[in-house]
């Protein structure tokens, strides 16, 4: 160990770091850890800068925002609005949209962000289902990434409903809504909730303190632990020419990953810019402040939200019942259900598919969508879901610019509320056999050429050219999930939840295309090239 103490003062500066904190321990550990380079990798980094942004902005406007509900006349330069009645929370928000400089644009930065936060979040979310990266050893880690998105959605809701304008109050009437409907308890968790009858004069107060110190709170912790997964279960890869179970192919931290990652931050903080200076958001000097009275027609929340608002929309009015002389309001409160059975599918799906293939293993390569098609066509069906509800929440728009009936709209919603998901999942779940199959055809015969050969008897054939190896590995290096049978316990019994589980396997797996052997690639080689040579007698029909 030398004993030389540095003289320059970048010098100074590490010896100091690493005799406080061991730095170079640091640097060796995780400055060596390897990313790979993949396009699809980058969807969490956006995510996460996006939120950076989101604390950064949100961090301004701490400064200047009133969480207050008490009453006041506006008095600032918005003339529509000299005179009006309004919250502090609202003239606040006003104030840093007109008054503080550069406050409307820092606003939309944080708004606009927000949105990209839980966009990014979410589609990063699809991409880990879609390739399987959810399978041990990172199940917990698909855990967090749920509850990210559920936190996510609460930072949003709860930012959302802070300027008390009157598109945030009315959804905050739905929120009282929902949770007036609960059985027994709804009515005192909304006096709980908003302080008395709604709206109250603790919402907004209740709301800040959420938005800005908790639910933060909760998603850096959230994605602290994400990290440190990812970290210790190392990053998975998609599949090809020396790719394995035991390595990652890819880039290491210090100094590529690090200065690829540095760039790309000021890339999406320059796109959140450029978009929040040309596109308005929300702007709430047109809706005006809160009002119980008035519900202005063609308002929808952020799209995260819409979905169960879109629900609502479409609910039957009829679902409500009296139990003992206790109002069920199913009509209402559904929309808790579906969505606590959307995120309670989510949380279970990677130990149920593991369960359902009775598989163990750990998995660092990833799936290709199309070679696991009941699972990718459970995902669409998801999607076509969700992008259902979430059209319902703009029912009257569609209705006005289509000139057709809403009453006609709401009953096309509930069709596809039960028809779209399974149309979905079937033509999903056709498409990927389809693919497979043209995988198989490509890997066996070649890519076609479109050049044309005579054989000596007078046969014309289409010449194939044989496929690169590393493009070959990627159409047949992967495992096909197939259906296993019930199988006895230790005692020799097949028990009832080892039927229903292969019932299931059966469902899920009889449908595949096997990945292409060994031996067949040979003899399409040989056949391939007996074609070449005008051996017509031994060429494979």
């Amino acid at each position: 160990m030398s004993t030389t103490q540095p003289t320059t003062t970048v010098g100074q500066a590490a010896n100091f770091a690493e005799t406080r904190v061991g730095a170079s321990v640091l640097v060796r550990e995780f400055g060596r850890k390897i990313f790979p380079s993949h396009w699809s990798f980058m969807l969490g980094e956006v995510a996460l800068y996006s939120f950076i942004i989101v604390i950064l902005s949100g961090t301004f406007l701490t400064f200047f925002f009133t969480p207050a509900m008490g009453e006041m006349h506006y008095e600032g330069p918005w003339a529509p609005l000299r005179g009006v009645e309004i919250s502090e929370a609202y003239n606040s928000t006003l104030a840093i949209s007109f008054e503080i400089r550069g406050g409307l644009f820092i606003r939309q930065m944080h708004h606009w962000g927000a949105l990209l936060f839980v966009a990014a979040l979410s589609i990063h979310m699809l991409r880990v289902f879609f390739t399987g990266a959810f399978r041990r050893p990172r199940e917990l880690n698909w855990i967090v990434g749920v509850l990210l998105v559920i936190m996510g959605m609460a930072a949003g809701f709860t930012g959302y409903s802070l300027p008390d304008d009157l598109l945030s109050g009315n959804g905050l009437r739905i929120i009282d809504g929902i949770v007036k409907s609960l059985p027994l308890v709804g009515t005192y968790l909304s006096f709980f909730i908003f302080g008395g009858e709604f709206p109250g004069t603790d919402i907004v107060a209740r709301l800040y303190s959420l938005h800005i110190m908790i639910v933060p709170a909760l998603l850096i912790a959230l994605i602290g632990i994400h990290l440190v997964f990812v970290v210790v279960h190392k990053h998975t890869q998609y599949p090809g020419s020396g790719n394995t179970e035991k390595n990652v192919v890819g880039e290491p931290v210090l100094p590529t990953f690090a200065a690829k990652g540095g760039g790309f931050f000021f890339l999406i903080f320059g796109l959140i810019s450029l978009i929040s200076a040309l596109f308005t958001i929300n702007p709430i000097w047109n809706y005006g402040p809160y009002d119980p009275s008035p519900v202005s027609a063609g308002t929808q929340p952020d799209w995260y939200i819409g979905w169960a608002d879109g629900f609502l929309r479409i609910v039957p009015g009829w679902l409500e019942f009296y139990i003992a002389g206790w109002p069920i309001s199913l009509n209402i409160n559904s929309a808790v259900i579906v969505m606590g059975g959307v995120f309670g599918a989510m949380f279970i799906y990677p130990f149920f598919e593991s369960w359902l293939l009775k598989d163990k293993r750990e998995h660092h390569i990833l799936d290709r969508p199309r070679n696991n098609p009941t699972r990718t066509a459970i995902g669409v069906a998801g999607v076509v879901f969700y992008c259902n509800m979430w059209a319902a929440a703009s029912g009257d728009i569609i209705a006005v610019f289509f000139q057709m009936s809403l009453n006609d709209m709401i009953y096309i919603y509930r069709i596809l509320f039960f028809v779209g998901p399974i149309l979905g999942y079937m033509i999903t779940k056709r498409m990927c056999i389809a693919l497979q199959r043209k995988d198989r055809e490509i890997a066996l015969h070649g890519r076609e050429t479109a050049n044309i050969i005579r054989l000596p008897h007078g046969e014309f054939l289409e010449r194939h050219e044989a496929l690169p190896p590393h493009k070959l590995w990627k159409l047949t290096a992967f495992e096909s999930p197939s259906y296993t049978p019930a199988e006895p316990n230790a005692d020799g019994k097949i028990t009832g939840l080892e039927k229903f589980r292969a019932r299931l396997s059966k469902f899920f797996f009889e449908d595949r295309v096997a990945p292409v052997t060994k031996q067949e690639l040979e003899a399409s080689h040989h056949d391939h090239d007996s074609v070449e040579s005008g051996d017509h007698k031994e060429i494979g029909h």
